[in-house]
């Protein structure tokens, strides 16, 4: 079992985020997990800097730590050849400590590049081929690739690393997984769905599963809960509402009827041990093994001491 720490970067400026990773390392965490996207999701949240640069700092500061992308899509915003040599620098530079997540993006930052936004057919089959690029890419020497949606053309990432990135890959659903057992080394998800990791197991998935746990730390469980309804209310979406809407304000009007009420039942809110390692468990039942405290705290050194003192060993027990 891995437990890790969410760098929620749509709402921290990068040098927090930095530090926080840091603390992180310190509290006892075993990675921490960062997201890639171009906007935040809330108007209220006001960032979301470069993840690829901030990832290449906590690198920089921290010694075991490992550090992952939760995630990046590697096939609109970016062209996979660039993720594939970003995230080959990135596993030299961390000594062997970088994971690459990844996933077929939402409308809210691919679209920036204005080349529209595929339906999900499509998007998949383009995911599809550029995870067979990073992988093509990786193999060493010079290659070309002709797709439906993407190309490459003599193309060569000569800094490779003794020991490549496991890249893992988000899935929503079987035909997901199905791919993510294909082409990844490793489950990503945001729920703790048993029947997903079934369909990964299945089509001959093996290695790390991993899943965004909901917590918010706080003195009281209402307090917890509003601190989530700030920050995550829009996770309540869902992820087939979640990928199509374009902008802030969209996710503003929609996410407009969740209740802070409803943030309490998902998250572990307060300063409960026993509330935390319930919805934890959730996670583990489920069959996942790297499992990242997404908390919606207002402060976030408490919590990591709450982490280093009472929940992590809770947890380990």
């Amino acid at each position: 079992m891995q437990i890790g720490y969410k760098l929620f970067a749509e709402d921290t400026e990068p040098k927090e985020l930095i530090r926080r990773a840091v603390e992180a390392e310190r509290a006892g965490f075993d990675f921490v997990e960062i997201s890639d996207h171009f906007h935040p999701w809330l108007p209220e949240h006001s960032h979301s800097g470069f993840a690829w640069a901030i990832l290449s700092a906590i690198a920089a500061k921290t010694e075991t730590l490992r550090i992952a992308t939760g995630v990046t899509c590697p096939s609109v915003r970016y062209h996979p050849a660039i993720i594939a040599q970003a995230a080959a620098t990135l596993q030299i530079i961390s000594d062997g400590r970088f994971t690459l997540g990844v996933g077929a993006g939402e409308r809210l930052s691919e679209r920036i590049v204005g080349q529209g936004w595929p339906e999900v057919g499509d998007r998949h089959r383009r995911f599809r081929e550029a995870l067979e690029i990073i992988r093509l890419l990786w193999s060493g020497g010079t290659h070309s690739y002709r797709g439906e949606f993407l190309q490459l053309s003599d193309a060569r990432v000569y800094d490779l690393p003794e020991v490549l990135p496991e890249i893992v890959v988000a899935a929503g659903g079987p035909q997901a997984a199905k791919l993510a057992a294909e082409l990844g080394d490793g489950l990503f998800s945001t729920d703790p769905d048993a029947s997903l990791v079934e369909a990964w197991k299945a089509a001959g998935g093996s290695g790390p599963r991993w899943c965004e746990v909901p917590t918010a730390y706080a003195p009281d469980a209402r307090a917890g809960a509003e601190a989530a309804h700030a920050r995550f209310r829009f996770g309540q979406l869902g992820w087939k509402v979640n990928a199509e809407l374009p902008d802030p304000a969209a996710f503003e009007q929609a996410s407009a009827a969740i209740r802070v009420e409803d943030m309490e039942e998902a998250f572990a809110c307060g300063p409960d041990v026993e509330r935390h390692a319930e919805v934890f468990g959730q996670f583990c039942d489920a069959g996942f093994d790297h499992l990242t405290l997404m908390d919606a705290s207002t402060d976030p050194d408490a919590f990591m001491a709450f982490f280093h003192d009472e929940l992590g060993p809770r947890l380990r027990a």
